[in-house]
Order: C-alpha cells, then sequence, then structure tokens
C-alpha cells in the first residue's frame, strides 16, 4: 500500500486519549548483526517532539539545565545517576568535560544512546548559540541500533500534518538505506504503525 493510503488508513482508528506515535519498521534480510550493526543518529526534517535536554557544561543556559563539572562526584550515587537518566532525553557536553563525563557518566548514558559524541551533543563555545543548534540537531534526529533483525523507530506524532510524517518517513528511509552494506537487496519489508494499531505494510 502506498504511505499516504496507510497514513489515511492508521487514522481511522479508533481516537485515544492521547497523542500516538508513528512508528517506522523497516525489517531485514540477509543482514550480519555482528559483523554489520549500525549504531548511529539519522536526522529528519521535521521535529518530532522537543526533546528534554541537560548539558555538563561550566556555564548556565536559558535553554537547557546545566551541570558543572564540580557537581559530578554527587552522581557517583547510584540513585543519583539513575534518576538524572531517566529525567532527560539527552545530554549535551563542552568538549573539555568529556573526559570527565565519560568516565562519570559513559557507562549508564552509552547503552541508552544519550551519551554526548562528536557526532551529536559536543560543543566547543558554551553559549546559547551553540547550545539552540545543537539541541535543533537532537530535536529532529533519531538513534539507530541494530540489535534484532528489524529497525523500529518513533517517526512522528499523528497530530503531526500528514506531509510532514509523510517527510520523516522517507528521509529515515532513505538514511537507513544508506547504512545497509547491500541497501535494499537488505530490506525485507517496510511497515508503519501507531503506538496502539497494528502494522501495516507500505510500498517505498
Amino acid at each position: 500500500m502506498e504511505l499516504e493510503k496507510v497514513l489515511t488508513e492508521l487514522k481511522k482508528d479508533k481516537e485515544k486519549k492521547f497523542d500516538q506515535t508513528v512508528e517506522l519498521i523497516v525489517n531485514l534480510k540477509k543482514f550480519d548483526l555482528k559483523r554489520n550493526s549500525i549504531n548511529t543518529f539519522i536526522s529528519v526534517p521535521n521535529k518530532i517532539k522537543n526533546k528534554k535536554a541537560c548539558g555538563f557544561i561550566e556555564v548556565e543556559s536559558k535553554l537547557i539545565d546545566t551541570i558543572p563539572k564540580a557537581a559530578f562526584p554527587r552522581y557517583k550515587n547510584k540513585k543519583e545517576l539513575k534518576k538524572l537518566v531517566r529525567k532527560y532525553d539527552f545530554f549535551l557536553a563542552s568538549g573539555v568535560n568529556m573526559p570527565a563525563v565519560a568516565s562519570t557518566f559513559g557507562k549508564v548514558l552509552g547503552p541508552v544512546g544519550k551519551m554526548p559524541s562528536p557526532k551529536l551533543g559536543i560543543i566547543l563555545n558554551e553559549n546559547d548559540e551553540e547550545i539552540k543548534q545543537v539541541l535543533d540537531k537532537i530535536n529532529n534526529s533519531i538513534k539507530i541500533h541494530t540489535k534484532e533483525p528489524s529497525i523500529k523507530i518513533s517517526i512522528g506524532k499523528i497530530s503531526m500534518p500528514e506531509k510532514e510524517i509523510v517527510q520523516n518517513i522517507k528521509s529515515a528511509y532513505e538514511s537507513i538505506l544508506k547504512e545497509l552494506p547491500n541497501h535494499k537487496e537488505n530490506i525485507r519489508s517496510v511497515m508503519v504503525k501507531l503506538t496502539m494499531s497494528k502494522p501495516i505494510r507500505v510500498d517505498m
């Protein structure tokens, strides 16, 4: 089924009391998880949601909560660290603080995909202009990490204009294709679903 028709079909689903997430599922074939594992960020043209971010930086910011290096020892307490990880969607850091961030927070932030990295989250200058640029990237970025022969990502909200959802799906699909070693040959099927709906196969 064509993408636009799939979205129309999904919208027929009985309305829920919350804004359902639109999910893209790309099922893979002839894909060796050990050899070809994907662990990256892709960007989509339209923001899905404002992600709550925190910065490991030394200056206070109007845009995000901040944790200076002097406060890092507090998070040697596992309870405090877990609470911090749950509270924020993503973290950014200044380049000079990164070694301390890696040693203090890396073991917890890394596995959940929230660790600042050169690809996304490290700032050179601690000012609101640069922080805003990184936040814009974060809000339009999606983490992809293949743990099984299927990629499942949140691509939008059902309340978004249909045109924006379509753009996000097409952009994410093209980005995923580029990451696959044999591109389209590694695609078994593509499906789209809502949080509470069954997936519908889509022709890309």
